[in-house]
């Protein structure tokens, strides 16, 4: 049986992980992007590597390989996207939030809310035979993998990825929420989906349920944002939500895709109270239940800068909100928002609460599922939501089961109703409620489910009260047609296609690609520099935008480590690693080479280096050290240490080691290393750290003026 048929087989081994590191590993930096021309004018053929053709769907925009134009950045809109650092780009990111106000959707604006052809998606027709996505479990809230830059992906072996909340069919469509689990599906042409299975081994996840989030591929590692919904272990079902995180492999190639080897689930984000309500917050305002969820991964192309969005509500109690005169007092307790959370590690695990990017207060409890597509420079904010969620006492009634959108100029806002009023995308009056959960790709197509259709009039309230042979045959549970959008204005939108049913197109984001290109510096290819080399105009000059982070170096396993590969770290943490991060450096026991037992330097048959054709270091033409232009060590030029603008340690200008302004190690404000063990800074920026305070073991070192913040980052206020 294939790897691949064998779902309980998750941790087994491959034959090919290796082919896997082909993987296109973005650095390096192109100035134009594709987007949809306005009117067709300097036109060029868009050519998306990878994969199978899209289908070639009629659609004014975005269908298959539709036909695009280049717009361009500015050196410093690329610089600051492609080479964004978030400890050191923390203070930047964070300086565009500062004394922030929300934007609002109003009463007022709601009121506008009108069902017109443009927003008004066609009734589905259901096929028969009814033919589902999955024979198995039901499937409802749906999202690509994408790049880091909200480009959907493209596996090895040609595999686009969805990932959708499911249950199985046999748990009652209005119970499913109690047991949802996200499971996987791939395809070759964004349309015959193949099951995958759970995303999670049972028991790794947090909470008893797992809610919708994002996922982004990055050098073979998947990265995923997901909602803990509950406790492990609570006795009753409860509501609690909290966002959460892990990382794993990615195995794809043209048999299929797996992910593997998690690490451990960890919470990232929980609501403070103050910018975002919390459980306790919330009781007593009514039976719409408070939200913290769908965690929304988002890198702006205008700064480079990493954020979450989520839904939540406005923090507080009922008594704390005020809708003013003539409003019903119920009103008070519909506050939905759509949050915003800064990142501020290279983890992924530790984040900075932001006031939220809009406010529905007084007039819908819930923003499900928010996202951003930059389109033409602009900023359009979606969200879904229900018409039994907008707050009561508007004029012409709650507006209808849809997809809403809001558009500004920047990130921050300030957001205003995309078609005066919001409304996106309707279900049409003949079944209000057939689809639901609307998610917007970067070519705007629409991917939603299939929910409640034919109800022949019943109130959806009621539809639980019926016998479950009635609930079951009129719950779709799977992929709905997909729609096509076009922004025919600065804020106005139309539905211009109805496509087939899940079907998910490849598409780029508005943004600077990090595609490797020609190293002007070096004349090589960076795909296919030698992975010995590893100068500092690859990464601390950084022409082939290595984001500065060595691990994102062609050598960033500079000892052709065979020891789990453990990286660089972005503070030499694994420098000299031998044995998996448990030797350090100091100025005997070095990484590369002196005369005394170290872990690759010396005269004696050690495992790299004697004066005699060993394996790495001598005299001759041997793979990495003699005095002849070799990979690492000579007096000339070569890839790691001379005394002469080498790429690691000299004492001039070096990427790494050297006495005056290196971008490393000196003694004068440098930005991570000293002569003692410390892993991240000087004597003069965090203070000294003496022997006691190192482990001896790479894995638990912490600078006590650090607390637990990776790479150097402050704790930040």
């Amino acid at each position: 049986m294939s790897y691949y048929q064998n779902s309980s087989n998750r941790g087994g081994r491959r034959d090919n992980k290796g082919n896997n590191r082909n993987y296109a590993k973005s650095r390096a930096c192109r100035q134009s992007f594709p987007v949809q021309g306005p009117n067709g004018e300097g036109k060029q053929e868009s050519i998306i590597v990878g994969g199978g053709p899209n289908r070639n769907f009629p659609s004014a925009v975005g269908a298959g390989q539709q036909i695009t134009s280049f717009r361009n950045f500015s050196e410093k809109n690329i610089e600051d996207f492609c080479c964004y650092d978030p400890c050191k780009d923390y203070r930047r990111c964070l300086r565009e939030h500062v004394n922030a106000t929300p934007s609002s959707w109003t009463r007022e604006q709601a009121e506008l809310i009108r069902l017109t052809p443009n927003n008004t998606a066609p009734v589905i027709e259901i096929p028969d035979p009814f033919v589902r996505t999955s024979p198995d479990v039901w499937i409802w809230d749906t999202w690509p993998l994408t790049t880091r830059d909200g480009s959907i992906a493209v596996l090895p072996g040609g595999w686009r990825v969805i990932f959708a909340l499911t249950a199985p069919r046999s748990v009652l469509p209005g119970k499913r929420h109690d047991v949802a689990r996200i499971d996987y599906f791939y395809s070759r042409n964004g349309l015959d989906w193949i099951e995958g299975g759970a995303v999670f081994p049972e028991g790794a996840s947090l909470g008893t349920r797992e809610w919708a989030g994002s996922a982004f591929v990055e050098d073979d590692r998947i990265h995923f944002f997901y909602t803990a919904v509950g406790r492990r272990g609570e006795n009753t079902i409860t509501f609690e939500q909290r966002l959460a995180y892990t990382t794993g492999e990615v195995f794809s190639d043209l048999n299929g895709v797996i992910f593997d080897n998690w690490s451990p689930h960890q919470i990232i984000l929980e609501p403070d109270g103050v910018l975002y309500q919390t459980l306790e917050q919330s009781q007593g305002a009514g039976g719409i239940i408070y939200a913290f969820r769908d965690p929304y991964f988002f890198k702006d192309p205008a700064t480079g800068c990493e954020y979450l969005l989520f839904e939540g509500n406005v923090a507080g109690t009922v008594e704390d909100i005020d809708c003013g005169p003539g409003v019903p007092p119920e009103a008070r307790a519909f506050t939905g928002n759509i949050g915003i959370a800064l990142l501020r590690n290279r983890d992924f695990t530790e984040w900075t609460l932001l006031p939220a990017l809009l406010e529905a207060t007084c007039t819908n409890q819930q923003t499900e599922r928010p996202h951003l597509i930059v389109h033409n420079g602009r900023y359009l904010l979606f969200t879904d939501s229900h018409e039994f969620t907008f707050a009561p006492g508007l004029k012409t009634g709650p507006g209808p089961d849809g997809l809403y959108g809001f558009v500004a100029s920047s990130l921050r806002g300030n957001y205003i109703p995309l078609n005066q009023s919001g409304l996106v995308i309707a279900n049409p009056p003949q079944e209000p409620f057939q689809a639901y959960s609307w998610f917007v790709l970067p070519d705007l197509s629409v991917i939603s489910f299939i929910d409640n259709f034919n109800l022949q009039g019943i109130p959806i309230q009621d539809v639980g009260l019926l016998p479950s042979e009635f609930q079951f045959a009129h719950f779709g549970g799977t992929l709905a047609p997909t729609l096509q959008l076009e922004v025919t204005g600065p804020a106005t939108t139309s539905i211009v296609n109805e496509l087939e049913f899940g079907l998910v197109m490849l598409s780029q984001t508005e943004s600077p690609k990090c595609i490797r290109t020609r190293n002007e510096v070096t004349g090589q290819n960076c795909d296919n520099r030698p992975r010995r080399i590893c100068k500092k105009d690859h990464c601390k000059n950084d022409p082939c935008r290595c984001n500065n982070r060595h691990d994102s170096c062609d050598d960033n396993n500079k000892h052709q480590d065979g020891h789990n590969d453990n990286h660089h770290d972005c503070n030499r943490r694994y420098q000299n690693d031998r044995y998996n991060g448990n030797r350090y450096d100091d100025n005997r026991d070095n990484g590369y080479g002196d005369n005394r037992d170290n872990g690759y330097g010396d005269n004696r048959d050690d495992g790299y280096d004697d004066n005699r054709d060993d394996g790495y270091d001598d005299n001759r033409d041997d793979g990495y050290d003699d005095n002849r232009d070799d990979g690492y060590d000579d007096n000339r030029d070569d890839g790691y240490d001379d005394n002469r603008d080498d790429g690691y340690g000299d004492n001039r200008d070096d990427g790494y080691d050297g006495n005056q302004d290196d971008g490393y190690d000196s003694n004068q404000d440098d930005r991570y290393d000293d002569n003692r063990n410390d892993r991240y800074v000087n004597n003069q920026y965090d203070g000294p750290i003496n022997d006691s305070q190192y482990s001896g073991n790479g894995n638990n070192y912490r600078n006590p003026n650090l607390g637990n913040k990776p790479c150097g980052c402050k704790n930040f206020k």
